[in-house]
């Protein structure tokens, strides 16, 4: 295991999706208020997801300094969408949302902690 990502390329890609993600959480786009009804997140939680992603995305652009930081929020990452897919699968939402969404992005954390850190 590494303590700072080498290569750092996939790194700066995630972090650049979540930063994206965290945007389109700022006041959720149609399709992200879609998503999060369907899953049945309750409303008054919304508001939090754009900070929780911007920090992911702060976290992993810190972790290319700062040794472990980078690990710590890829894992991060996983455990939130292994949440997210579970949720998918709970409300039976089992279509575009969880396969493209939920589950691509967990194959990128897991690919970008298996490259990167591993």
């Amino acid at each position: 295991m590494s303590a700072l990502p080498e290569p750092v390329w996939p790194v700066v890609v995630l972090a650049l999706i979540s930063a994206a993600d965290a945007v389109l959480c700022i006041k959720p786009a149609a399709f992200v208020r879609e998503c999060l009804a369907d899953v049945r997140f309750p409303q008054r939680f919304w508001r939090l997801l754009a900070p929780v992603k911007a920090a992911a995305a702060a976290g992993l652009v810190a972790g290319i300094w700062i040794p472990y930081v980078g690990i710590v929020t890829v894992a991060a990452l996983i455990a939130y969408f292994l949440v997210a897919i579970s949720m998918h699968v709970r409300a039976r939402d089992l279509g575009r949302n969880l396969f493209v969404n939920a589950t691509g992005m967990l194959v990128l954390c897991v690919g970008t902690l298996w490259w990167s850190f591993l």
